[in-house]
């Protein structure tokens, strides 16, 4: 029995550390450590809970991880300026501690293919994730300018010029000056193109995105 739980702790480092070594590489805020950590204390609860729950009632313990590590996992996500970071963490954490449960509960196939399947969406599917954005990206664009006729028209016809879809969101005009502010839509190309020819206009005297 002992020779099993020493097995089962083993498994809980392997795994979680593989998982961690992909996180601190990426230099995310569960690193190596942490993510060991979920995973042995993921693996220990569940033990824990087989013993002191009994036949009767093994999950009473294992139960209240999942509810712990949402905590956890809420920790390392914030927002920036125009998108939320740390989600990916969070789903990360939450899934490691799935794979200690099952290695606590002695599923070790499971919990080790569950964790093959952790490390193909993070090594692997970033490539797809990096392709399907060049199609579609949206970025929110402020444009501060000199106040001339059709300003706005002119910047929206820029816009569709190159395939973007377009939101005015803010509008304000102080004295000479025109404050526009638009989330956009479209390939990334059209991006491109769109701040290449922005950020020579010379009647533009503040741009950002």
């Amino acid at each position: 029995m002992d020779y099993e739980i020493f097995i089962r702790f083993l498994l809980a480092v392997l795994w979680g550390g593989i998982v961690g070594i992909e996180r601190q590489y990426r230099g995310k805020s569960a690193g190596f450590r942490t993510v060991i950590m979920i995973s042995i204390g993921s693996c220990f609860f569940t033990l824990m809970s087989a013993q002191i729950g009994g036949h009767a009632n093994p999950d009473r313990i294992a139960s209240n991880i999942v509810t712990g590590i949402g905590f956890l996992g809420a920790g390392v996500i914030f927002r920036g300026d125009n998108h939320v970071n740390g989600i990916t963490t969070a789903a990360t954490i939450w899934a490691v501690a799935a794979v200690g449960m099952g290695i606590g509960a002695g599923y070790y196939f499971a919990a080790g293919f569950a964790s093959m399947l952790i490390m193909i969406v993070l090594i692997i599917l970033p490539r797809i994730e990096t392709w399907i954005d060049k199609l579609n990206q949206t970025k929110e664009y402020s444009i501060k300018c000199a106040f001339f006729d059709n300003a706005t028209q002119h910047y929206q016809q820029l816009m569709n010029r190159h395939g973007l879809k377009y939101v005015l969101i803010r509008q304000l005009k102080d004295g000479s000056e025109l404050s526009l502010v638009y989330e956009v839509q479209g390939h990334a190309k059209g991006h491109e193109m769109f701040v290449e020819i922005v950020l020579k206009d010379q009647s533009i005297t503040r741009f950002g995105y």
